[in-house]
């Protein structure tokens, strides 16, 4: 078992910046792939980041590109997202996942069997 514990979430105006941080502990060494999701009301779970642990390789949502940065302290079992040039669009609940290893290509729920409890990013306008 492995249990994710986020934090760092707020309220921001628009161009500011916010960093969100994941702790993972437990079984953590059987999660070689960490990920940042979120959920905005009414839409989909989508995946913004992802990491695999071993290697530090990332993958970036199109719409994130640029602007977010996902990084990780193995020494403390944390993992961030640092977010800038915020916008009202990233508004939602992001939510830290850990699994077996990270595709290539691409993001995927699936890859994903360990969450946490989310936390609410909202930025106005």
């Amino acid at each position: 078992q492995v249990q994710l514990v986020e934090s760092g979430g707020g309220s921001v105006q628009a161009g500011g910046s916010l960093r969100l941080s994941c702790v993972a502990s437990g079984y953590t060494y059987s999660s070689d792939c960490m990920g940042w999701f979120r959920q905005a009301p009414g839409k989909e779970r989508e995946g913004v980041a992802q990491i695999t642990s071993r290697s530090g390789i990332t993958y970036y949502a199109d719409s994130v590109k640029g602007r977010f940065t996902i990084s990780q302290d193995n020494a403390k079992n944390t993992v961030y997202l640092q977010m800038n040039s915020l916008k009202p669009a990233d508004t939602a609940i992001y939510y830290c996942a850990a699994g077996p290893g990270c595709r290539w290509y691409g993001i995927y729920r699936d890859e994903f069997n360990y969450w946490g409890q989310g936390t609410q990013v909202t930025v106005s306008s």
